[in-house]
């Protein structure tokens, strides 16, 4: 007998998940508020709590803003042996109280990260599973084609880790994106550009910890420098918003009482 996995949430993540479970076998039923969202093929419920009642596995692919409302919402028809995976970016204190709603029904709660962006890759985006539901999951998932490696038993300790590498990657991307701005308006993108993609591709774990332990060094300094590019922004008509906060940043560093050190700017 298939599988039968509900999806909770069919835009763009959930859509293109709920194709790959379907070409893979899995008896698939959806449910979202919007009508038009959803591959062609999975039958619909008429809501969250239909779509999940038997469902072997159940994927919260919504909002995180809505997963506690949602996990209130099934939580009536879960029953054990079910597994409740939430798939939604969200705060490890999140994940827990998720967990804590699922928990009394039985049900096995996984925290589900989802550790790339889904579309192109779809059931098989690279995940972390934790939770008392993780196992179960990959179990369940992995013969279908999920990409799951397990980090633990404790709700949130999966979205821990997403959130630490999204910290830096999303703020790379903000400050990749307020550099080449910049740059655009100075007539520098090609040159800044080509700059910024010959560190990236050079970049190692000894670049990491100087990276780290050069702005310890080098706090104050490194902050009048990210106050002059933020002077720079301004000039040119930008908000300097990752350049002031990088100063900020830098400024939190700094030993009391630390006076400028001498010799040309670090980079």
């Amino acid at each position: 007998m298939p599988l039968r996995v509900a999806v909770l949430g069919l835009g763009e993540a959930g859509g293109a998940i709920a194709q790959d479970l379907l070409g893979a076998g899995a008896e698939m039923v959806g449910y979202d508020p919007l009508p038009e969202k959803g591959p062609p093929g999975i039958r619909r419920a008429a809501s969250e709590a239909e779509a999940a009642q038997g469902a072997g596995v159940v994927l919260s692919v919504n909002w995180a803003r809505v997963a506690l409302e949602v996990a209130h919402r099934v939580a009536p028809v879960l029953a054990p042996g079910q597994v409740f995976a939430d798939l939604n970016t969200a705060a490890p204190a999140l994940k827990r109280a998720l967990h804590e709603v699922i928990a009394p029904t039985g049900a096995l709660f996984a925290d589900i990260a989802l550790m790339s962006p889904v579309p192109g890759k779809g059931l098989r985006t690279p995940s972390l599973a934790s939770g008392p539901g993780a196992l179960a999951y990959a179990e369940r998932l992995g013969p279908l084609g999920a990409v799951v490696e397990g980090v633990g038993e404790t709700p949130g300790a999966a979205a821990t880790r997403k959130l630490l590498r999204s910290i830096f990657f999303k703020g790379l991307a903000a400050a990749v994106g307020e550099a080449l701005e910049a740059a655009r308006r100075l007539g520098l993108e090609a040159e800044t550009r080509q700059n910024i993609a010959q560190t990236l591709e050079e970049a190692n774990a000894a670049l990491i910890d100087r990276l780290e332990e050069g702005s310890r060094r080098h706090a104050l300094r490194r902050q009048e420098e990210m106050l002059a590019a933020a002077a720079l922004l301004e000039e040119v008509g930008l908000r300097p918003v990752m350049a002031r906060a990088t100063a900020a940043w830098l400024e939190g560093l700094r030993a009391p009482g630390a006076k400028p050190e001498p010799g040309p700017p670090t980079p």
